[in-house]
């Protein structure tokens, strides 16, 4: 049996972030001048944004463009581009309420994760950030020294984001039966299939169809940005 009694899950873009980091580098790289053509890269970054929240995208076709954007630079560019990205865009957006929940889970003494479809190389500053030691993400594919455009082995996205976690678990000796209590925040219909397998799911401002489906089944819905709007009006 592990020592953690709780395994407690993340998801991150609109859950722990006011704003989808992968949609954010992509605009970022658009609009520095880091992406090809500017207006042709905010065109396929807004498409493929109403697809995802259509559920329309498959995580292939998210990865043709978003890993496609990694594989055009070297690690030490993509380096200093994402600490720029970091210090304009995120740290920002980081709301005082969102680290208060982690910390709350971390100081009980629970295992955390982020569990994000986004991909490792954009979240894992990310996840150091909010001081969560685990991170579950698509792993873009590196070789020799340079990002593919691809995505290795199974992206954490929909079901996959189960097939993901279990395989983190094992790897520590673990399966989601070991623990008295499993948790997942999430704002997404995507993350359905994570949802209905936690003890906890909680819907995190969530979309409309999401806030629909957990109240018709009784989940916890929080609405933390809001909530943190309201504490300061």
């Amino acid at each position: 049996m592990t020592s953690f009694k709780r395994l407690v899950l993340f998801d991150l873009d609109h859950t722990l972030l006011p704003l989808d980091s992968d949609y954010q580098w992509a605009d970022f790289l658009a609009r520095t001048g880091r992406a090809g053509d500017p207006a042709e890269a905010q065109r396929r970054n807004e498409e493929l944004m109403e697809r995802y929240n259509a559920g329309e995208l498959t995580a292939e076709q998210s990865a043709e463009f978003m890993l496609g954007l990694l594989a055009r630079a070297s690690l030490p560019d993509l380096a200093l581009w994402h600490e720029a990205f970091m210090c304009e865009v995120i740290r920002p957006a980081i709301r005082d309420n969102a680290v208060e929940l982690v910390q709350q889970h971390m100081t009980r003494g629970d295992l955390c994760a982020i569990v994000t479809a986004t991909n490792d190389f954009v979240t894992a500053p990310i996840a150091r950030a909010f001081g969560i030691p685990h991170l579950i993400a698509t792993n873009a594919e590196l070789r020799n020294g340079r990002y593919t455009g691809r995505i290795e082995g199974v992206p954490s996205f929909q079901a996959g984001k189960i097939v993901r976690v279990d395989e983190w678990l094992r790897g520590k000796g673990l399966t989601r039966d070991d623990f008295a209590e499993t948790w997942f925040y999430s704002d997404s219909p995507n993350d359905l299939p994570l949802l209905e397998v936690v003890s906890h799911p909680v819907a995190t401002n969530p979309s409309a169809t999401l806030r629909q489906i957990a109240q018709q089944r009784g989940w916890r819905v929080l609405d933390l940005f809001l909530e943190m709007q309201d504490a300061k009006s």
